[in-house]
């Protein structure tokens, strides 16, 4: 934890085009197979959903910690996302969330976007942090004082998104985002639930609709210890995995039980 407390039936059809997916190349998510029926949607934010789409897996499918050695439950992911995971314990669950967003905008130069709650309230801000502002911490106390030199470097955008993973946590991230009704998810929402002691959050990699209106999405996570983001599979309707249905109730996923009212949106 941080510091200062981030269906009806399926047709054959679909189950036919799924197996012959996960037997051929997957590149990213826009290459997975859809079901018979469905077309990719066009979100508010169709650039972010441009970027998640087209992240680019692994070659092999085994997700790893922060000190390299394998998860210890390797079932959960249908892919695992070739972003690495550094070397500390940081890049947790909202970690992954929050990296995926900051990323995207940092490479977009949507630099006054980049700003975070810490779990105590305090706004830090990516600009600031280029000009050199640091926190002084003392318990809940935080203030910023120019302390560093101007640096606004890829290097030392990683060194800001290091502070943001030790004192943000879902709490804080749940915070900054908005409540979203299920059947209207878009590529970029998140699933997030607090708790106490700990919570947890996923990010929505890609969703399609059909004629209906129906939808369906991807999600994708790290988890505790830190480790590579990755495809989660669907394992309680094994001929959609790794699609969802957007209906209200339970969402399952591997290593979390979710509601259709914990999706939020930024």
């Amino acid at each position: 934890m941080r510091f200062l407390i981030f269906i009806a039936c399926i047709s054959c059809s679909f189950s036919q085009n799924n197996k012959k997916a996960v037997s051929k190349n997957i590149n990213c998510c826009k290459d997975i197979a859809l079901p018979s029926g469905y077309l990719r949607t066009k979100s508010n934010d169709s650039l972010f959903a441009q970027y998640l789409r087209n992240i680019q897996f692994k070659a092999d499918n085994q997700v790893l910690l922060y000190d390299g050695s394998p998860k210890y439950n390797q079932d959960a992911q249908y892919r695992v996302l070739n972003l690495g995971v550094g070397k500390k314990n940081l890049q947790q669950c909202a970690d992954a969330v929050i990296r995926l967003r900051a990323e995207y905008l940092f490479k977009s130069k949507r630099f006054t976007e980049i700003k975070f709650h810490f779990t105590s309230g305090h706004l830090c801000k990516w600009l600031d942090y280029a000009e050199g502002f640091r926190p002084q911490i003392s318990g809940n106390s935080v203030s910023f004082n120019k302390s560093a030199p101007k640096d606004n470097s890829e290097k030392s955008f990683i060194h800001y998104l290091d502070l943001i993973y030790t004192y943000c946590g879902t709490a804080s991230l749940h915070k900054e985002l908005n409540p979203k009704n299920i059947k209207s998810i878009e590529v970029g929402d998140v699933l997030i639930k607090t708790g106490n002691p700990y919570g947890h959050a996923v990010i929505v990699m890609d969703v399609a609709k059909n004629k209906f209106g129906e939808r369906i999405f991807i999600l994708a996570q790290s988890y505790m210890p830190a480790q590579e983001i990755h495809i989660l599979k669907n394992t309680e309707a094994i001929a959609l995995n790794p699609w969802y249905k957007a209906i209200e109730g339970t969402i399952e996923t591997p290593e979390w039980t979710f509601s259709s009212g914990d999706l939020r949106t930024w």
